[in-house]
């Protein structure tokens, strides 16, 4: 049995614009971090969006999780080694500082096009960082899809 006080779910929300530094270090927001000290955050460089890929930033339990999925793929299903190095490649574990900020690899900031500023978006159980003019394409186009996403909500 766990002898430490379960701390509450974080839960990222909400849209934060943030200057990038010379050494690529972005400020996370506080309500972000984690409660524990030297916790990982796992960035991907995510190539969904047809506006161009973000860094998608998994705390360790929806790391854990997307490895379960993929793993629950059977061996035959030639996707499963394709996601597994894809993301095995295209992926990266990075810590927090002292002062609350992630430092992004150069390779995953030019693939997905940043420079001096981010769009942090919140996805609930994890967030991503954008290109400000991609992400706000990307924005558009999910507020014409809204309507018939909330559909499948009751």
């Amino acid at each position: 049995m766990e002898s430490e006080k379960t701390s509450e779910p974080t839960y990222y929300n909400s849209l934060y614009k943030h200057g990038v530094d010379e050494k690529r270090r972005l400020q996370i927001p506080a309500k972000w971090r984690p409660a524990k000290p030297n916790v990982e955050f796992t960035l991907i460089v995510w190539p969904k969006s047809k506006d161009g890929p973000c860094l998608r930033a998994l705390p360790p339990q929806e790391m854990a999780r997307l490895m379960k999925d993929i793993d629950a793929m059977p061996n035959s299903d030639p996707n499963k080694v394709v996601l597994k190095r894809f993301i095995g490649s295209e992926s990266v574990q990075v810590s927090l500082d002292k002062a609350g900020r992630i430092c992004l690899p150069d390779e995953m900031a030019r693939a997905a096009g940043i420079k001096d500023e981010v769009v942090l978006v919140g996805l609930l159980d994890r967030f991503e960082i954008w290109n400000p003019t991609r992400y706000e394409t990307v924005k558009a186009t999910d507020a014409v899809m809204a309507a018939e996403a909330f559909k499948l909500m009751e």
